[in-house]
């Protein structure tokens, strides 16, 4: 097959995979005139890292041959599309030819199981070797994982990568078991787990190495010994939404517990979309996208706001997050005793459960107030949703009359009436 028809129909089967942004790692170039590429510019699209940054990664599958049959996936064994399959080389050719192109910064691999998990994974592991030793790659290269690969091969990839990513799938294992009976849930987990042991074992060397400079020579100034790195960029994984019907509070349930057990970088949730010649245990039609963006927003909150995944949905309110309100809004409603907050005297903690102000809003106001008093102005000079949050604040200059309407805060903002300009 031509390697342009092979790219067309790889790229397109990778597009289900929603974890492929691009944070955290060691920062690597070329300046010095050493190796090809570099993990800190600016690319022409994609992705977007928490700190603002545009990654731009050539994602694709090594193949969409795949042995196992999960009734979700568009590439399952029992899937009438076309087929394709890579060879290393041509991974390894594609991904140093866009980068000199300036069309990437990073590789995004994965692939479909062939043979078996272990050879699957050594390919993988190889495409990430070779750009590495052989070409001195200093690009991003995200490695999707074989759960059922040996833990060695493990090991390996997360020399050459900077994340890894392991996907849990479906939230419970009974939907895991019900829409992809191949597959093993302890089995995912116990390579989540092998993962986080080899990640933290890294950190505490490279800690341990930062301590303990090393001389080379008589008089020489101490140096600290390099220490091996494993997948500086963590874990990861991603979920499906909707092809079951679990509801949102079991799925922020059981991501809050893989952010605790296995310390992942982030949760991906992937609307389900419908397949062709689907099997009558899926869902006709897609959920709405807008639930996948709630689900993204809470999950925000359980990461940066101090919100547990049962304040945000439980199953004794329905278990289902609002469509027509976000997350911390919905959250605010339904607990007008904590309202309004006093901005001059409430701690952190509280001003984060405000809605309309973020984290970077929250540590200005807490340096703000501790030489002025704080008014609505200040809010307006920090590109916050001043309409959003004074109905919950108490500032120096306005006290809410009454509790917030969910009618007024809910209503689109009225736009202003067009003018007609000047014309000189």
């Amino acid at each position: 097959m031509d390697l342009n028809d092979k790219l067309a129909i790889l790229a397109d089967a990778a597009k289900y995979d929603a974890s492929c942004a691009s944070s955290g790692g060691v920062r690597r170039d070329s300046t010095q005139g050493r190796g090809l590429g570099s993990n800190e510019g600016m690319g022409i699209c994609h992705s977007y890292a928490p700190d603002g940054r545009c990654i731009s990664l050539l994602k694709i599958l090594l193949t969409n041959h795949c042995r196992y049959d999960c009734l979700y996936c568009v590439n399952r064994a029992s899937s009438n599309v076309p087929r394709a399959r890579f060879t290393i080389d041509e991974v390894v050719r594609l991904t140093l030819d866009f980068y000199r192109r300036n069309c990437i910064e990073g590789l995004f691999l994965s692939s479909g199981i062939i043979r078996s998990p272990d050879y699957t994974m050594e390919q993988l592991v190889e495409v990430a070797r070779r750009l590495r030793e052989e070409h001195d790659f200093r690009g991003y290269i995200h490695l999707k994982t074989i759960p059922d690969a040996a833990a060695d091969l493990l090991q390996r990839a997360g020399r050459y990568a900077d994340r890894l990513s392991i996907n849990i799938e479906l939230p419970t294992e009974r939907g895991l078991g019900a829409l992809a009976p191949e597959k093993d849930a302890g089995a995912i987990r116990r390579s989540m787990a092998r993962l986080r042991v080899h990640i933290d074992e890294a950190r505490a060397q490279a800690q341990e190495a930062g301590r303990q400079p090393v001389r080379s020579l008589p008089q020489a100034r101490p140096a600290p010994a390099p220490a091996p790195v494993f997948a500086a960029a963590g874990q990861s994984t991603q979920m499906i939404v909707g092809a079951d019907a679990t509801d949102d509070a079991t799925i922020l349930a059981t991501s809050a517990q893989l952010y605790g057990a296995y310390r992942l970088k982030r949760v991906y949730y992937s609307a389900f979309s419908p397949i062709p010649d689907a099997s009558a245990a899926l869902p006709l039609k897609a959920p709405p996208l807008v639930r996948e963006h709630r689900l993204y927003q809470a999950d925000w909150l359980m990461r940066f706001y101090g919100f547990a995944a049962d304040e945000i949905a439980s199953p004794r309110t329905g278990g289902m997050l609002r469509l027509e309100v976000d997350p911390k809004l919905a959250w605010a409603l339904a607990h007008p005793e904590r309202f309004p907050v006093d901005v001059e005297r409430a701690p952190r903690e509280l001003l984060l459960r405000v809605p309309g102000l973020g984290v970077k809003a929250v540590d200005r106001l807490l340096l703000a107030r501790r030489v002025r008093r704080l008014r609505s102005d200040d809010l307006q000079r920090l590109h916050v949703p001043v309409r959003k949050v004074l109905p919950f604040v108490l500032l120096a200059d306005h006290r809410p009359a009454r509790a917030p309407d969910p009618r007024r805060l809910l209503a689109p903002a009225r736009a202003a009436e067009p003018q007609q300009a000047a014309l000189f």
